[in-house]
This record gives structure tokens, sequence and C-alpha cells, in this order.
């Protein structure tokens, strides 16, 4: 008691020294500035947060492959990437950015339908937007996913938090990443392009890479995959995507081979429309983890797919189903049956920073040490927009990607190279 007595004193007595002496020292006008400064600081606040949406606009970027590639169904391979960003302005002067794709009318129902709903509204009221914003899109989650990113960017601008902030916090600082790394190119051998291209990526530092698979014979591809495990060795994980490109006994063959190989899980062997047709077949019979759901449109196709039984691992992507808050309602509710959510990821800085934050907010599937972490997807083919459309680059190292933490999605976009593609 003598020692808390003493320090209590002694820590009244410099507070009333400092207080003192600072009054003394700065004076009444010093004072009276620091007063000012704060009520400055409040009213800007106050400003921002009354603030309303002036602009809405939409830019579809695109870019001329080097060298055409795709996946097991790319009949023919790429010759174009393409992408569509979303920019929402506030009278404020703060900026938000958001990132979809640019197909089905993706473009035009945000011109034309979600952007007139939102001019004058404020961003804050992000409940109230969400609703009225599902209401005329017909079902364009893309459309959507694009315009709820931005929106979060600007919420979070706003109120000086990260997306994750947003959302409740993080679960971790850092989040583990697999890289989309072997893809089929044009004039390479898969038996030449795969092992070469993930001995890269492991020098590289990564430690889990994905391959497509499924756009020749199974014994041929097996080889492949085969030779990737002895190129890279056992402590490397991996992946496959077959986008489609099986029939139910080619894609249990696969996945045997997969299997053999130690395999992470096999991605959507056979086609998703109509509705993941024959997936809960396939998931009861795989010898390996099943992961499907890259294209669902919203919580209500997801809950089917759960209820089915459709897949072992589910992967909402955030730009596709309808934005961020869709997706961790997704992976929230595919917990509840025991489902792990590894969400998918194909796109330019502004979807990566989004996903990023995803992924900081979904808990471990178990409450033992954290061995199943949910790990992001990178895709490491050509992509101008990916480290060049944010101004700073994301902190990757060891296979480990560190959670922005600045307001937003905690990253800067160059106009500059928006222009330079836009079409």
């Amino acid at each position: 008691m003598t020692v808390l007595n003493s320090r209590r004193r002694l820590l009244q007595m410099g507070a009333g020294a400092v207080s003192g002496g600072l009054v003394g020292l700065l004076g009444s006008a010093a004072a009276s500035s620091a007063a000012e400064e704060v009520e400055t600081s409040q009213q800007e606040q106050a400003v921002q947060h009354r603030q309303k949406i002036i602009s809405v606009k939409t830019f579809q970027l695109r870019h001329k492959l080097k060298q055409p590639f795709g996946a097991s169904v790319s009949v023919p391979l790429s010759t174009v990437r393409e992408t569509l960003l979303v920019k929402i302005e506030t009278d404020a002067g703060l900026v938000g950015w958001g990132e979809t794709a640019p197909i089905s009318g993706t473009r035009g129902t945000i011109d034309d339908q979600l952007a007139p709903l939102l001019i004058g509204r404020n961003p804050l009221e992000y409940r109230k937007l969400w609703r009225e914003l599902w209401g005329p899109n017909f079902g364009n989650a893309m459309a959507l996913g694009g315009v709820e990113t931005a929106l979060n960017d600007l919420r979070g601008k706003t109120l000086g938090l990260s997306v994750a902030e947003l959302f409740g916090g993080s679960f971790r600082e850092k989040v583990p990443v697999y890289v989309s790394a072997l893809a089929y190119v044009q004039g390479r051998p898969i038996e030449e392009e795969y092992p070469e291209v993930a001995a890269e990526m492991v020098q590289q530092g990564h430690r889990a890479i994905k391959m497509r698979l499924g756009r020749h014979p199974v014994p041929r591809e097996a080889a492949v995959a085969a030779k990737v495990r002895e190129t890279v060795g056992p402590e490397i994980r991996l992946m496959a995507d077959g986008n489609g490109a099986y029939t139910l006994g080619s894609a249990l063959q696969m996945a045997r081979e997969l299997h053999n190989l130690n395999f992470d899980f096999f991605e959507e062997p056979l086609p998703q429309a109509p509705h993941y047709a024959g997936y809960e077949e396939l998931c009861r019979r795989v010898p390996l983890p099943l992961a499907a759901g890259e294209v669902l449109d919203s919580r209500i196709t997801a809950k089917e797919l759960i209820d089915r039984r459709a897949m072992h691992i589910i992967q909402p992507d955030l730009s596709l189903c309808g934005g961020l808050g869709e997706a961790l309602f997704i992976a929230e509710m595919a917990a509840l049956s025991g489902i792990r959510c590894i969400p998918h990821c194909w796109g330019g800085d502004i979807l990566i920073a989004a996903t990023i934050q995803l992924l900081s907010l979904l808990p471990e599937p178990h409450w033992g040490l954290p061995t199943d972490t949910p790990i992001m997807e990178l895709d490491k083919s050509e992509n101008p927009w990916r480290d060049g459309l944010a101004t700073t680059r994301f902190e990757l190292k060891d296979g480990l990607i560190t959670v922005p933490t600045k307001p937003g999605l905690g990253i800067e976009v160059d106009e500059e190279v928006v222009r330079r593609f836009a079409v």
C-alpha cells in the first residue's frame, strides 16, 4: 500500500506540475489555439459524417496480354484482360473505390440503376443503402459487389477505420497466401511450364501454389502434377482448379491422383451451371476436400449449396456475390454447417485489398491451434492492375501478406493508371 500510495501521489504531483507548467509556459494564447484546433477538427468530422455522395463513376480497364493464357475451358486462350472499377465521391472530398467483373451488363446496371440511387445519400447509411441497392439490380450481384466495396472504402475513410475494423476487427495481422500461378500458356507445354513456374514461386518465398487442370487427359496432367510435387518438395502446399472441365468419372479419377500427391483441395472440377449440379454426389466420393462456390451470387444461393452439402470448402468472391458484407455472411453461415471458407479472388489491387480485409475477419475453423487459417488467393498471371494500381505495394513475405490498417481498404489508387487503361 505504501508503494502504491507513493506512486499515486507522485503521479498526481507530476500531473499538476505538467499542467501548471504548460499553462505558465504556453500562456492562455496557446491554450486557446489548442482549443480552436480541437473545435476545428470536430467541425470537420461533423461535416464528413453529414457528407453526401455527389458522383458514382465506372471505369472499364483493358490490357492486351503479351502472351495468351487461360484455364482449361478457355477456348481459345484469353488475349486481353479486363476489369471494372467503381469510384464514389462525396461533397467532403472523400473517395471510395471498388472492383468487379465487366460482364453481364454490370457497368450498365451501376451507371443506370445504382448510381442515381446513391446520389445525394450519406455513405454512412450502410444498412439502408445495402437493402435499397439489392432492390433494383435484378440479381446483378457483380454490380453490387463493386459498389459495396467502394462504399466500405468510403465509410472507413470517413470514420478513420480500416474496413476490417468497420466489421468488428481483425483476427490476425497477417494472412497466409496461395498463388494462382500455373495456367495454360500459348506455345508452352504444361510439362515445361508448370514445374518451372512452381520452382520460381518457391524461390520467391511462396509456400502454397495452385495449378489449373482439365484441358488434357487425366493421365497426362496427373504426371505433370506429380512432377510439380517432386519439384517443390513435400512442404509446399498444392491446390488444383478444374474450372468445370471434368465429368463425375474423370473428376474422381483426378481426385484420387491429387490425394496421393497430398494436394490441399480440388476446386470446381464439374461445371458450375446449372446450380452446381452433381456437386453433392462428388463431395461424398472425393478422397480430398472439394472446393466450390466462386460464382455464388448471394447468400440465398450459398444457403442452397450449404444445405445440399455440395462442398467441403466454400469460395465466395466478394466482387461476384454482392460485396464484403455478403461474403462475410456466407462464410459465417457455412461455418454453422462445418464448411470452411476460402474466398475466391481474381482481380487487381482493389479487389485484393478488399479480400485481404475479408480474410482477416474470418476466424479459425476450430478452437485449436491455428493450423487451418483461411488462406488468400493471389493471382500471379499477367495483370497490370496488380502491384501498380495501388500507389503502395502490399507487404508480402514468407507466404504471408500483411493486412492494411489505413482507413478504408488501406490503399490509395493511382488514377493515372486508371486513365491509361480505361476504354
